[in-house]
């Protein structure tokens, strides 16, 4: 199996490209993995922004209903949205100027990966950034 998310691009997601992160997919459905995975980043000082159709206020953070409405720069962009809607989502983060992308666990676009990286952002794909933060250490 390919590897899109070797240690080092894990290790510069989580350290290194910023500490806001729009998460795509996020309500305040608590049973939903988007809103474990978004407690955990917070947990690690990370800021949460939470982006759904329904624009909901998710842990004490703002939502918007997509990335072009956030009124700030993101630097990472973690996408909990099926596959076939991912790099939709991966073009928007380009366009916004995040500086990295995150796709969740069983989230995989190969097309995506190559235009995300080729555009120069950072990318993770099939990985779960809160399995991966407590790693760091």
């Amino acid at each position: 199996m390919t590897s899109y998310g070797d240690e080092a691009a894990v290790r510069e997601i989580l350290t290194g490209s910023g500490d806001t992160w729009a998460v795509v997919g996020l309500s305040t459905n608590t049973a939903r993995a988007a809103y474990g995975v978004a407690r955990v980043l917070q947990k690690y000082g990370k800021r949460i922004v939470p982006v759904h159709p329904k624009a909901e206020t998710v842990l004490g953070e703002q939502g918007y209903a997509s990335l072009a409405e956030i009124p700030f720069p993101v630097d990472v962009v973690d996408v909990f949205v099926n596959s076939a809607l991912a790099g939709e989502v991966a073009d928007q983060a380009v366009a916004v100027g995040a500086k990295a992308v995150w796709f969740q666990l069983g989230v995989v676009d190969e097309a995506a990966y190559g235009r995300t990286r080729a555009a120069g952002l950072a990318m993770v794909m099939d990985k779960c950034p809160a399995i991966e933060i407590p790693l760091l250490d």
